[in-house]
């Protein structure tokens, strides 16, 4: 028995499998709101709390109130974006070792300074006496990050007496991960008599990743702290969020704290929304989902004022030319505009995440009812490229990424429990399924900047306005769904 469970040792991955098969566990279930807990209430939770708190003021400018007494038109939309796994190359493994006055572990992690708090907690261990030998990864995108299975292999391996190799299922990987959070968003945009934009108004509903990530977190930048501090380190951190000592959480409204635009008058808030599932990074963290709110907005308000898309992010793109730059660059990469067979569709989006600057524009049709991802034009800006080849596959990563979630990914529950448990109901794009990617990057003697997630973010709004054009619908909820 173990903090967290039940573990079986056996000599062979396959005999602890099929042990497992055969356990029978009567569980002490106490009565508790999480059992009831499904996407419905989830879903009702969110909007509940985007009512009862209009949010914290994370940016303020110009006058919202004047600009809607001024509007000839106030649009209200509502964008949902679900909880997502990261469903990693490698689910979770790890080989730990615990003996007297001693710990080597043997496993893929993103962050070997928590992994060490993490064996620490659950031996008898000083942060000194762990070594933490780092492979290579096998997929992270932010879940190995939380080092939950780390700890677990260490507390086994400390009560069993040897050297444990524990490896998760794709079933105990998906079930168990911690998710992207999911989201609630509110726009309200005061339009002129033109239909062009006189404020911008975005209230963001989601949960804070550091109340989560916190508790093993804190520990690791205070590595002279002892075990018996270690709790109080994680409630000092959140006590002291915003403060030089704990940098705020931005993770819910990224992306959107920054919104280029030229519009006069900005208001963004955060209305946290904590619903108790689990939560972390996942690539591109907020970006994943602001960008898809911000730029399908963008282009409805195009729609309304009867200017072309493309056309009319470059009117409001003035203050910042290096996602300028990267708009026109793929518009020319990938010839906005021009005439396609029948029923292939364009849409395009910009994104500025980690420093770096990217554009894309589809190419998708909708074949048997079935959205089918032709081809993507890529434009990146992240400063000078020391490796251009790896950036080229970063954006290829990250496009390919972003697809899977925009066409299959979402976590859902039903009392209190993951639906999905392998990828026949939580699907990941197939080779066969992949677009073309062209990539474009520009030439910059600017200080190199991220691409290992700056390619996602715009993949799901180019692809949500592409399918407007194919469906005359907004699709203003992932994944999308055409029935």
């Amino acid at each position: 028995e173990t903090s967290r469970g039940i573990a079986i040792v056996a000599s062979s991955y396959w005999l602890a499998k099929k042990a497992q098969s055969q356990l029978l566990v009567e569980w002490q279930v106490h009565e508790s709101d999480a059992l009831k807990l499904d996407s419905k209430s989830i879903e009702a939770f969110y909007k509940t709390r985007a009512l009862e708190d209009s949010g914290a003021s994370i940016r303020s400018e110009g006058d919202i109130d004047e600009a809607l007494e001024q509007a000839n038109e106030v649009l209200e939309l509502e964008y949902t974006a679900p909880f997502l796994a990261h469903a990693t190359m490698e689910p979770m493994n790890c080989v730990a070792h615990v003996r007297d006055g001693r710990a080597d572990i043997w496993t893929s992690t993103q962050a070997p300074d928590v992994a060490r708090v993490a064996v620490a907690k659950v031996t008898d261990l000083s942060l000194d006496e762990i070594s933490i030998h780092n492979n290579f990864i096998g997929g992270g995108f932010g879940r190995r990050l939380s080092q939950d299975f780390i700890a677990e292999a260490a507390e086994i391996s400390a009560k069993a007496g040897g050297i444990v190799k524990l490896v998760w299922s794709r079933e105990e990987d998906i079930k168990h991960d911690l998710y992207r959070p999911a989201s609630f968003h509110k726009l309200q945009i005061s339009l002129d008599d033109r239909g062009l934009p006189l404020a911008w108004g975005h209230q963001i509903v989601a949960p804070k990743i550091l109340d989560w990530s916190v508790w093993d977190a804190a520990p690791a930048v205070f590595p002279w702290a002892p075990k018996f501090m270690y709790s109080s380190l994680g409630k000092v951190a959140l006590l002291t969020e915003g403060t030089p000592a704990t940098p705020p959480d931005t993770s819910p409204y990224e992306g959107v704290d920054n919104l280029p635009y030229n519009i006069k008058a900005i208001e963004v808030k955060h209305t946290k929304a904590d619903a108790g599932i689990p939560v972390s990074y996942w690539r591109s963290v907020g970006h994943s989902f602001n960008a898809f709110v911000v730029e399908t907005a963008i282009d409805e308000l195009a729609e309304k004022a009867g200017i072309d898309s493309y056309e009319y992010r470059r009117r409001y793109l003035d203050q910042s030319p290096r996602l300028l730059g990267v708009l026109e660059a793929v518009a020319k990469l990938g010839k906005w505009g021009r005439n396609y067979d029948q029923g292939v569709y364009q849409g395009i989006a910009v994104h500025e995440s980690f420093g770096s600057y990217v554009a894309q524009l589809v190419e998708l049709k909708i074949d048997n009812n079935e959205i089918k991802l032709l081809k993507v034009f890529c434009a990146v800006d992240c400063g000078l490229a020391v490796n251009p080849d790896i950036v080229k596959m970063q954006m290829e990563s990250g496009i390919i990424f972003g697809a899977t979630a925009a066409l299959y990914g979402e976590i859902t529950f039903e009392q209190g429990a993951v639906v999905q448990s392998n990828f026949h109901d939580y699907p990941i794009m197939r080779m066969n399924q992949c677009p073309e990617i062209e990539t474009l990057i520009i030439e910059s003697a600017e200080a190199p900047t991220g691409v290992g997630e700056p390619g996602l973010p715009p993949l799901a709004p180019a692809m949500a306005n592409a399918l407007f054009k194919a469906t005359g619908k907004r699709h203003r909820t992932l994944p999308f769904k055409l029935t």
